[in-house]
């Protein structure tokens, strides 16, 4: 198989301006939805304006033939660091975090999730006495660049909150709120006081309006209980993740604190291909206990390419393989942990191919979302009801009569006038 080639189909905005959005309609024709219907969805304004019976619907505006493609709500990523992302083979000595190459990464990490079909990230960032706001500057500058292409949610993650040391991690928090950090965060285990850290870190999100996403490897019960109790009622909500720890409990134990954490209403992120370089990477959350205590599970990528995990991909459809594969979860419920649930952890609206819904969209060759997973070369990605990123994938075999013989399908460059790579 070539090299898959992936593009933004438009170049990224200024952040300045009016929303990119188009007013004219889009139409999807052909598509195959995970139900096994094949459809036209008709696209406008941001949104689904119909979805048809294939052939049953018109448009003032582009057209996308899909045939062959399954059309899926897209993913959101709600687990990145976008500033820390792409910096495993450094070539040139310590990495730097400097504003301009911190956004340059996170720029360029940004377009690859994308390119994979995530139309929404949450990126962790680290703030700290030490390079202070800058790398939360440089992603802020990078969120309003890519506006139009992708959403992209900022939390603010100081390294200490409690003691002498937390005061001034604490200000430096309170700083990264007021300029724009809509999520507060960070790591409790490495505070000298975990449950003062997370304490303060709610009484914050609690004066700010703003959702908590807590890094945590949930090897200590009795916290994540007294997390859940300060949690309950929390608004707009509070994640932890990646609970790997978890795994590592008795299994009454851990379920224990599953229902704890369910009753509380706290979301678990979870890292299918890797922890990242703030919790304990080894061993990944009991993905089935949570679920079957009702807990919100989502799945994110943690590290792309850093210290962490140089081979991370950030890609959410190897996240929702790797669930599938390794935790037993059913195709389709993978694939919810990272599109439905991951954007409802992240506070986003709830899309389905149907009118009226955010046309949020991931377009990814073959028939079932099982097929997907195994083989999700080929995507086209649609944000604000335009497309916005494709891979296109081409496999070619030498001649076999054996192939031919039987009947075997081929995956081979399309007709050129239908304006679609396979």
């Amino acid at each position: 198989m070539s090299d898959s080639h992936q593009q933004p189909a438009h170049s990224p905005g200024t952040g300045e301006g009016p929303d990119p959005a188009s007013a004219s309609t889009l139409l999807l024709c052909g598509a195959r939805l995970a139900d096994g219907r094949t459809v036209d969805v008709r696209l406008g304004g941001g949104r689904i304006e119909a979805v048809g019976t294939a052939g049953s619907l018109t448009a003032h505006g582009s057209r996308v033939d899909l045939s062959g493609f399954l059309l899926l709500p897209a993913p959101a990523e709600p687990h990145a660091h976008s500033d820390t992302a792409l910096t495993a083979f450094s070539a040139e000595g310590p990495v730097s975090y400097a504003v301009e190459e911190v956004q340059r990464r996170a720029t360029e990490a940004a377009l690859l999730q994308l390119g994979h079909g995530a139309t929404a990230l949450r990126s962790h960032v680290r703030i700290d006495e030490v390079s202070g706001l800058d790398p939360l500057e440089a992603v802020l500058q990078t969120r309003r660049s890519l506006r139009g292409l992708t959403e992209l949610a900022v939390v603010a993650v100081p390294r200490l909150l409690t003691g002498v040391a937390g005061a001034d991690g604490l200000a430096i928090l309170r700083d990264a709120v007021k300029m724009g950090a809509s999520v507060v965060g960070g790591c409790p285990d490495l505070d000298a006081d975990p449950a003062g850290y997370a304490e303060a870190v709610l009484e914050l999100a609690a004066e700010h309006g703003c959702a908590v996403d807590l890094h945590t490897d949930g090897t200590d019960p009795a916290r994540l209980a007294r997390l859940a109790a300060m949690s309950g009622g929390l608004r707009p909500g509070v994640a932890i993740g990646p609970c790997g720890g978890l795994s590592r409990l008795p299994r009454d134990t851990a379920a224990r604190a599953a229902d704890q954490l369910a009753s509380a209403g706290v979301a678990v992120t979870c890292l299918p291909q890797g922890g990242c370089g703030m919790t304990d990477r080894q061993g990944a959350a009991p993905v089935r206990l949570l679920k079957a205590a009702g807990v919100r599970l989502a799945a994110g990528s943690g590290a792309l390419r850093d210290v962490s995990n140089p081979v991370g991909r950030g890609d959410p459809l190897e996240a929702a393989y790797l669930l599938a594969s390794q935790a037993g979860m059913r195709p389709e419920d993978a694939y919810a942990a990272v599109s439905t649930v991951a954007r409802e952890t992240m506070g986003l609206p709830e899309v389905r191919v149907e009118a009226g819904f955010p046309a949020e969209l991931l377009a990814v060759r073959g028939e079932r979302i099982a097929g997907v997973l195994s083989l999700a070369y080929s995507r086209i990605v649609i944000h604000r009801g335009r497309v916005v990123a494709r891979t296109s994938a081409v496999r070619e075999y030498c001649d076999s009569a054996a192939a031919v013989a039987l009947g075997l399908p081929r995956q081979g460059r399309p007709d050129p006038g239908r304006g679609e790579t396979g």
